[in-house]
């Protein structure tokens, strides 16, 4: 096992930087989620660290060593990848084995990696077939065999669920968190489901148009984000963003909220820091949908008054978007009430749960009024 860090790191293609100098250190036995929109760098970033594509600037170490210049076999890594590229016309074993076979270790000492990582991925009854014969999920856990037989200081992934269907990813990511506590070797893991990496990493770093727009425990992102984007892109579904007026006095602040509904925020004057209008972010699990006339505890903020635009049941909750002024929210009620459209329901936003952010910037306004930057690496 070994730490990883990368520094200054940049990739350009001519004119074009498509990574823009990231800097990330990941301990040793961490296993670190890299997430974000398709094209924001983060399987570039990927690839260079596995070597297989070359830094335009920066350095990438493991274990100390810088790595800059080592081919992809120098660097005692071992790669993932979404098609899982196995040899359709080899046994599940000789897969496994190939790289220890190129290596051409001793017959006995492959037997016992490739039986060992069998038992560990439940592969052991399968060895004898061929990928032709296996499900998506057991050509998936034959991949990471062939990885783990290397016995490598670091594991990459490389968005290896986005092939199979929704039951299957959530096995596969039981499977997958399941192989790092019994390994604890440091794993890389690039995707685009922020699911994924919400339930697998022990940090995750997302990305944007070729930066770090913030990275942390996943919970810590969640509860804190830095900016616009992450709040809308970590949660399912996503966070309410809503543009609103402020209003303020000595203490309290007023959020105008369009068509004559508004939130009280006591003692927020400070946090508004005197702007006149406002990004306001609250999760729709921190947003009750009641009937009409229901009481509920608000924590000192105003009850609103929704008409109701379109009803989701989803067995113990519903969710129902809902529209105030010429905004729509998201909220959740009990999955016993499932209101329907143009009816009017109670919303009570959670007062502790909301999220302001600069218009200008998008970023997150501390307590003190001032923004939180994002946590570059």
């Amino acid at each position: 096992m070994a730490e990883l860090s990368l520094r200054d790191v940049v990739k350009r293609y001519g004119d074009i930087d498509i990574v823009h100098g990231i800097s990330l250190d990941i301990a040793d036995g961490e296993f670190v989620v890299i997430v974000g929109p398709s094209g924001c760098g983060k399987s570039t970033t990927l690839r260079m660290i596995a070597g297989l594509e070359s830094l335009s600037g920066g350095t990438i170490s493991i274990g100390g060593r810088v790595v800059n210049t080592l081919e992809p076999k120098e660097r005692n890594i071992a790669m993932v990848f979404q098609n899982y590229a196995l040899y359709p016309h080899m046994t599940v074993f000789r897969n496994i084995a190939f790289g220890l076979y190129a290596a051409r270790l001793p017959k006995a000492e492959i037997e016992l990696r490739v039986r060992k990582a069998a038992t560990l991925l439940g592969l052991t009854d399968l060895l004898d077939r061929r990928p032709s014969a296996l499900s998506g999920g057991q050509r998936q856990r034959v991949a990471m065999g062939r990885a783990i037989v290397r016995d490598p200081t670091v594991f990459l992934f490389d968005e290896p669920l986005s092939n199979l269907d929704a039951q299957l990813r959530g096995q596969m990511r039981t499977e997958i968190k399941r192989l790092h506590h019994t390994i604890r070797t440091t794993i890389v893991y690039v995707t685009h489901d922020q699911v994924e990496a919400m339930t697998l990493a022990d940090r995750i770093v997302i990305m944007r148009d070729g930066r770090i727009e913030q990275m942390g425990h996943p919970l810590d992102v969640f509860h804190h984000p830095a900016s616009t984007f992450v709040a809308g892109f970590i949660g399912t579904p996503k966070m309410n963003l809503v543009e609103v007026g402020v209003q303020a006095d000595a203490a309290d602040a007023r959020l105008d909220l369009g068509g004559g509904a508004a939130l009280g925020l006591p003692q927020g004057a400070a946090r508004i820091g005197g702007r006149s209008r406002i990004i306001l972010g609250i999760r729709p699990d921190d947003l009750q949908i009641r009937p009409v006339g229901q009481a509920g505890a608000g924590d000192g903020v105003r009850h609103l008054s929704g008409e109701v635009v379109l009803s989701e049941p989803l067995g113990s909750t519903t969710q129902v978007i809902s529209r105030i002024g010429g905004s729509e929210w998201i909220g959740m009620s009990d999955g016993h009430f499932i209101p329907t459209p143009g009816s009017r329901i109670t919303m009570i936003p959670d007062a502790r749960r909301l999220h302001l952010f600069d218009i200008a910037t998008g970023k997150a306004i501390a307590d003190g009024g001032t923004e939180v930057g994002t946590h570059l690496g």
